[in-house]
């Protein structure tokens, strides 16, 4: 298994990418992300492994990658199709560095889900007013 990092470029929050992917998928189905590489590790990538998303400077969110398909861009050009499991689902926040296009993410360094119904520990269970403001400020 292997995952995959990317930026989420526009949305400010993970409630953003939400609203964003659930229009996409309702315009054009079936939610994909599209990039201009395809991935060399395709077969690894799709033995189970997710999207991690990294919002406003913070993996934040991850989604299953369901298939990597030969797609392409509204003008025709060709590109690589990340097929997407709609679910988000929320990690253990971590900043991280921009970069440009996406990244491999071993199992070992991805950050584990953060499980609902859990009492939050440290930065997760302060409010998520005063964390966003927090990281607005670079604080956190």
């Amino acid at each position: 298994m292997l995952h995959m990092l990317k930026l989420s470029v526009g949305p400010k929050d993970v409630a953003q990418l939400r609203a964003i992917q659930k229009l996409r998928a309702v315009a054009d189905p079936p939610l994909r992300h599209q990039t201009r590489m395809m991935p060399k590790r395709r077969e690894e990538v799709l033995d189970g492994g997710s999207i991690y998303w990294v919002v406003s400077g913070f993996l934040q969110v991850r989604q299953r990658i369901l298939d990597i398909i030969e797609d392409q861009w509204d003008d025709g050009t060709p590109c690589a199709g990340l097929v997407l499991d709609p679910k988000l689902v929320m990690v253990e926040a971590r900043a991280t560095k921009a970069f440009q296009g996406w990244r491999y993410l071993s199992p070992e360094d991805a950050p584990p889900d953060v499980v609902e119904g859990v009492a939050a520990s440290g930065m997760e269970a302060l409010p998520p007013a005063l964390r966003a403001a927090l990281r607005e400020a670079r604080l956190i």
